[in-house]
């Protein structure tokens, strides 16, 4: 087999698509640290309702209202993969996503009926993957290659080896960074006592990057011994061809890809919604535009533009929208101190634009459902507690070792701490639990699973 189109089936795509840490495939939920608390923000009446609920700011008291946390986020992203191929049958590919520092910022000037807002935070991705030891598909793709090369093969028989992969090491590493940057500028008007409407407009800004490398040699060493081998040595001297092909083969990679690319674009999106307020219940609507937005490639290496990595050749422009959302919620005040709150969200994945039209793979999109109970201990304190349920739509051709999703479940716990009168400080923690997704492909059999935790910490002020 031509060693590019082995590289070309092993390395279709070498982007790591970054988590979300809550919410659809491409998106973050977490926008604030009272979302760890009770998940279904969807119909407060709170200075998050920039993000959550924002025409429910109409109904917010008069003045400044201005609110910024940080959230630590962690995630383990491991391929569990099984092959013929491998020496040891099953090899575990570890990955670790980082987002050490996650900002929002909220601001609010509601005066009347009007309310003018504002927000920024990390609307996708958020942070860096790391795979130290490659992934399954660049290992199985080219220990296969090198597997099927006749000089392999015939080296192979001669030393009377059983694996093709005593023969040479391999070794591979990949990173990943993505963030999508979203600043949201829009105004709330309270048409009657009981309605109030939203329209606003969101930029986005995403930056990312991949960086890695697959590499395979023959150990000269291996090459010496082979060749000490009287019976090698006889065969070697009757064909002198395959002498200086296998010596070339020891002083010359086997494989060498490398890859640094940086990745830049941008979107803009409509955001539009409404809350209906009837005494202790609230209800809360909102709708986000599609963003269509498309990413280009700035390379600073690449060793095979044309071949296993031309979806990154330098100018190359790639789709990757920020699908449409849907979302309906409710709360409801059962004391006035206890306040229950229910969700629904609607990503439209499968009409936002993904590379290779991937999205077209997917079942349905991703639905979610989530709950939360907040509690005012008295004047001074709050907690909460809240969960989510996730399910993606996955199939077989959707996942692949470079951007996989697994349905799941979150629960998140915090509090609130009125500090005086006008400063509060909101603390939050949150973890997934995530259902592992099995695939099998021509070369392995891969278990995909996650891991996740988020912690966080901010301050709201009001003036």
């Amino acid at each position: 087999m031509n060693k590019r189109k082995v590289l070309l089936a092993a390395c279709l795509s070498a982007a790591i698509s970054l988590p979300s840490f809550a919410g659809g495939i491409l998106t973050n939920s977490n926008q604030s640290i009272a979302f760890m608390r009770q998940f279904a923000r969807g119909a407060v009446i709170d200075v998050d309702g920039v993000f959550f609920n924002p025409a429910g700011l109409a109904f917010m008291n008069d003045g400044f209202h201005l609110s910024f946390s940080w959230q630590n986020a962690y995630q383990e992203r491991n391929i569990n993969s099984a092959s013929p191929l491998y020496p040891e049958d099953t090899r575990l590919f570890k990955g670790t996503a980082s987002a050490p520092i996650v900002p929002s910022l909220y601001g609010v000037y509601k005066k009347d009926k009007l309310a003018i807002s504002g927000f920024f935070g990390v609307v996708g991705g958020g942070g860096k993957a790391s795979f130290d030891d490659g992934l399954p598909m660049f290992a199985t793709g080219v220990m296969y290659g090198i597997a099927e090369n006749p000089l392999i093969k015939g080296v192979q028989q001669l030393a009377g080896i059983q694996r093709a992969s005593d023969l040479y090491t391999l070794s591979s590493a990949m990173d990943g960074r993505q963030f999508i940057f979203g600043l949201q500028l829009g105004a709330s008007y309270k048409f009657a006592d009981w309605f109030s409407g939203y329209a606003g407009l969101r930029a986005n800004y995403f930056k990312g990057g991949y960086e890695g490398y697959v590499k395979a040699a023959v150990d000269p060493n291996t090459i010496a011994t082979l060749m000490a081998n009287p019976a090698i040595q006889a065969y070697m001297a009757a064909n002198p061809a395959m002498a200086a092909q296998v010596a070339q083969m020891a002083g010359n990679p086997l494989v060498d890809l490398r890859l640094d690319c940086s990745q830049t674009g941008w979107g803009i999106n409509p955001v539009i919604g409404a809350d209906f307020k009837f005494g202790k219940l609230n209800l809360g609507l909102k709708y986000e535009f599609k963003t269509n937005l498309n990413i280009e490639n700035d390379t600073k290496e690449n060793t095979d533009p044309d071949g296993a990595l031309a979806a990154f050749k330098d100018g190359v422009n790639t789709p990757s929208d920020v699908p449409s959302l849907f979302a309906a919620a409710a709360q409801y005040e059962i004391l006035p101190n206890l306040r229950v709150s229910a969700e629904y969200h609607w990503y439209d994945d499968k009409h936002a634009g993904m590379a290779n039209d991937k999205q077209k793979a997917l079942t349905h999109g991703t639905h979610e459902v989530l709950a939360g109970v907040e509690w005012d201990i008295n004047k001074t304190f709050t907690v909460g507690i809240g969960g989510q349920n996730t399910d993606y739509g996955l199939s077989d051709d959707f996942q692949s070792d470079t951007a996989f999703s697994c349905d799941s479940y979150s629960i998140g716990f915090g509090g609130a701490a009125h500090l005086s009168s006008k400063l509060k400080l909101n603390v939050g923690y949150f973890w997934t639990t995530y259902k592992d997704y099995d695939k099998n492909s021509a070369l392995s059999m891969n278990t995909y699973s996650r891991k996740n935790r988020v912690f966080g910490v901010g301050i709201d002020y009001t003036f």
